[in-house]
């Protein structure tokens, strides 16, 4: 009789594998909640990005730079979101600025310059960093290239003009790739 209820234990947990194996990362991921809302791995990176408090600057920016249906799109892609924080340490009017018609071009390289194509986990930038010797670089949709190095389990990213933001939410897991939460904006050249 117990024989008979581990066969059937062990059958059924070697079943939950199986069938977790077949199905997709982002239907297996868990849903973090980010600036107050559940960030669903079912939906895309717009989708449940107008959903977060905390990025509300970044979604007004996307918008206005007509990003929304190239973020909304199959991808994959990695995110690094900077925070309403993060904009808020640039120097005053540089967001109002650059959300002018007039800006955009500049808008739009510096917002997909936080975008990589493909889906990097935190697990797969940690591997990048150790695979470079204690750093990896990147290059994002805009043709530039961001810095990844870590310390521990904190994954820092490092742009063209030197300034550093840290990842403070890893894993935001997308159905068109993954977002990063981070408390900075990186700047290309």
């Amino acid at each position: 009789m117990i024989n008979a209820l581990v066969r059937r234990n062990v059958a059924a947990v070697a079943l939950a594998f199986a069938v977790g194996a077949a199905l997709p990362a982002a239907a297996l991921a868990k849903n973090p909640m980010v600036g107050g809302a559940p960030m669903l791995a079912s939906k895309n990176i717009v989708e449940n990005a107008v959903n977060s408090k905390d990025h509300t600057t970044l979604v007004a920016a996307v918008k206005a730079a007509g990003l929304v249906d190239t973020l909304a799109g199959p991808g994959p892609f990695t995110v690094f979101a900077p925070t309403n924080a993060a904009f808020a340490k640039l120097p005053p009017g540089t967001v109002e600025t650059l959300v002018k018609p007039e800006n955009k071009g500049t808008l739009t390289t510096i917002l997909t310059y936080h975008v990589v194509p493909g889906v990097y986990t935190a697990k797969d930038l940690m591997a990048e960093v150790k695979k470079g010797g204690g750093e990896a670089l990147l290059k994002t949709a805009s043709g530039g290239q961001l810095l990844v190095t870590a310390k521990g389990k904190k994954v820092f990213v490092t742009d063209a003009k030197g300034g550093t933001a840290t990842v403070t939410i890893a894993n935001v897991m997308q159905s068109n790739g993954v977002i990063h939460v981070v408390n900075g904006v990186l700047l290309p050249q």
